[in-house]
């Protein structure tokens, strides 16, 4: 009888080791699970020890390892689960509301003196948005939706809440894969851009000293966001979210009233999107949703868009230098600064240019098509998004 009850016993204790352990991870995992765990990690070495875009790549390294812990579905914790912390969270994400904020932050940093002192740089910020419109020829020419080729594209500008707020709209099953790909690439800045620059710059024009920006009035850093707004967002109202609110930060900053509002719009606020935003992209990259061929395919095309950006503003430069006096030319090693890297590419200008001329500071310079490329990756997300809308 006792050998009975301690049989029964014995099989109560397994059956519930058994349901125990069929809702853990080790049960539930699979190899795809593995690598996106791996590329998390990859993210937080990249971030934490390398100093690449720690902000971002923290966040969303941490969120992959969140989002690839396998689990029995029903439980309602996954990311894709209605009603979940994290599914709540990434609304924000999925509705367009995060990037709105963080542009928002932006603007209230921002300093457009050098665009102001030197309205010509503008052009080079839209020239560099070449490699948006390029990498959608690409992606629509290798069977994307026209829709998902926009989406994909504006990784080129180099601007994560950009990407974020056209994909949500567009293309937004694919938005995982936008969004880890264009801060990926924001943050292999300084991997990605001074090869190009080098290969399509000549010693000569390296050296290219460009004349000190003018000193530009408080008046003048009032009107610009008042009349950039009216201007870009009456030309493509589509980008108003972005635009907006860009343009509004910058009016707090530059005001000199709303100093309070300013600081925590560049402080707080940002930094606390900063994380939600970082996080729930990471945990996006659930390894049964994101591992698909077009998620490769968009990481290769992004790749090439930032590129082909790189490459469009420097070579405008030196098309532009034909037109201008020998002592009012642009070094073309500020072109790669027309992507929307804030301040990384502008801070590559003043890099490989000091290789060359230590006593050659381009950054003040850089800093012009630099915040035009904010404005123009905008501007071209309201582009396309007014057409495929």
């Amino acid at each position: 009888m006792e050998s009975i009850e301690g049989m029964k016993f014995f099989e109560f204790v397994a059956d519930n080791l058994s349901n125990f352990f069929s809702y853990t991870a080790f049960a539930n995992f699979e190899l795809g699970h593995i690598v996106m765990i791996l590329v998390g990690l990859i993210f937080l070495y990249l971030g934490i020890a390398k100093d690449y875009e720690p902000l971002l790549l923290v966040p969303i390294g941490f969120g992959m390892l969140v989002g690839n812990i396998p689990f029995v579905g029903g439980m309602q914790i996954g990311i894709y689960e209605e009603g979940s912390v994290l599914n709540i969270l990434y609304q924000g994400v999925r509705q367009g509301w995060y990037p709105p904020l963080i542009f928002l932050g932006i603007g209230a940093m921002t300093d457009f003196s050098a665009l102001i002192s030197n309205p010509k740089l503008m052009l080079i910020g839209a020239a560099a948005q070449l490699g948006i419109f390029g990498a959608y020829m690409l992606a629509t020419a290798i069977g994307f939706e026209p829709n998902e080729a926009a989406a994909t594209a504006i990784i080129g500008g180099a601007d994560g809440p950009t990407a974020i707020f056209l994909s949500s709209k567009l293309a937004p099953d694919l938005m995982g894969a936008i969004a880890v790909s264009a801060y990926s690439y924001m943050a292999l800045v300084p991997v990605i851009q001074p090869p190009v620059m080098r290969l399509l710059t000549s010693r000569k024009e390296r050296l290219i000293r460009m004349r000190p920006p003018r000193a530009v009035s408080q008046n003048e850093k009032i009107l610009f966001p008042i009349f950039g707004l009216l201007l870009t967002c009456f030309i493509v109202p589509s980008g108003l979210p972005l635009l907006a609110m860009l343009f509004f930060g910058n009016i707090l900053k530059e005001s000199g009233v709303t100093k309070r509002l300013a600081e925590t719009a560049r402080g707080p606020l940002i930094d606390t999107i900063t994380i939600l935003l970082g996080l729930t992209v990471g945990a996006s990259t659930q390894a049964t949703t994101f591992l698909t061929y077009k998620s490769i395919m968009i990481f290769g095309l992004g790749a090439l868009s930032f590129i082909i950006a790189t490459a469009g503003g420097v070579l405008f430069v030196k098309f532009f230098n034909l037109f201008l006096k020998k002592d009012n030319q642009i070094n073309p090693l500020i072109g790669n600064a027309g992507v929307s890297a804030v301040p990384d590419s502008a801070r590559i200008s003043q890099i490989v240019g000091q290789e060359y001329d230590k006593t050659n500071f381009l950054l003040m310079h850089a800093m012009g098509p630099n915040v035009a490329g904010v404005i123009g990756s905008a501007v071209a997300a309201g582009i396309l998004l007014g057409f495929l809308a």
